[in-house]
């Protein structure tokens, strides 16, 4: 995992503790599990939405990516997915930036 990546994961994880309080995992990694290991309902998922538009705009659209997956892929979705998604919609926003 790249810096960048490692960096958006603590953010990512930041934001699933204040949206999740005490229900949330201490070590929330690549592999955790949005249903399984974080338990999340789909309330929770609005107001991580929220988080994600209020810290990185429009480029990160959590209600469009999760629309483009099947049910199944929903259900498997994993944080390092999110992630993966996010380091790229940056990369797409700034073509200069450069990933690290």
């Amino acid at each position: 995992m790249g810096a960048e990546q490692a960096s958006i994961l603590a953010e990512v994880a930041d934001m699933l503790r204040a949206v999740l309080g005490d229900a949330a995992e201490d070590d929330i990694t690549m592999e955790t599990t949005f249903r399984y290991d974080l338990e999340m309902e789909s309330i929770d998922i609005v107001a991580l939405a929220g988080r994600l538009q209020a810290r990185y705009g429009n480029a990160v659209n959590l209600a469009q990516f999760v629309a483009a997956l099947d049910i199944e892929s929903v259900r498997d979705l994993r944080v390092g997915q999110l992630v993966d998604v996010i380091a790229e919609a940056l990369s797409e926003a700034d073509p200069d930036r450069v990933p690290a």
